[in-house]
């Protein structure tokens, strides 16, 4: 009988283990994709890459200088992306805030047909399909979404969908326009 309370009692542990974990994550206050990113507070990394929807264009962080913005990576093939697309819509529309697209990891027939079908909230749409710029972002997964500064700086990261809350949370006061003038 005592050799069985040990086990009992590992196993016990691990329960409440995770559904501490599976309360925490149920509550917002835990996401274990959320990984932290080097880049807060530095300068964006730089990036050269062909525009999805016009290849004889290019697409840099240098061409939003002096604008707030924010890098939204995204995939056809990723849930997440669809399921946060259509706020991004609402954000480009509604809220005029300028998204450029890194299209990773993707066919760009497949990417050229979902927006057509969904939308496009993307005021450029970097193409990077073998990942020649999302490695040196950091990128490991899709969904993901920097915030950059004016000034070309790194403030915000979040990994998964955006969506109203995380908009409010982590991205929202960088938009709003101080008296007299416009955040972006």
């Amino acid at each position: 009988m005592t050799r069985a309370i040990f086990p009992l009692a590992g196993f016990l542990a691990l329960a409440a283990l995770f559904w501490f974990v599976l309360d925490k994550m149920n509550q917002g206050e835990y996401n274990p994709r959320e990984v932290p990113t080097q880049f807060i507070g530095r300068p964006a990394p730089a990036f050269a890459l062909p525009d999805l929807l016009d290849p004889s264009q290019t697409v840099r962080p240098s061409d939003m200088a002096g604008k707030v913005w924010l890098l939204n990576v995204w995939g056809t093939w990723c849930p997440e992306c669809w399921k946060e697309h259509e706020y991004l819509v609402y954000l480009a529309q509604r809220k005029n805030v300028p998204i450029v697209g890194m299209n990773w990891r993707d066919e760009a027939a497949d990417a050229k047909a979902m927006l057509t079908r969904l939308g496009n909230p993307f005021v450029k749409i970097a193409f990077d399909p073998n990942s020649n710029a999302a490695i040196d972002w950091g990128v490991y997964g899709a969904p993901e979404t920097f915030l950059i500064d004016a000034e070309g700086i790194v403030r915000e990261k979040h990994t998964g969908a955006v969506n109203a809350g995380i908009w409010r949370e982590k991205f929202e006061a960088y938009f709003e326009a101080p008296a007299g003038g416009n955040a972006s």
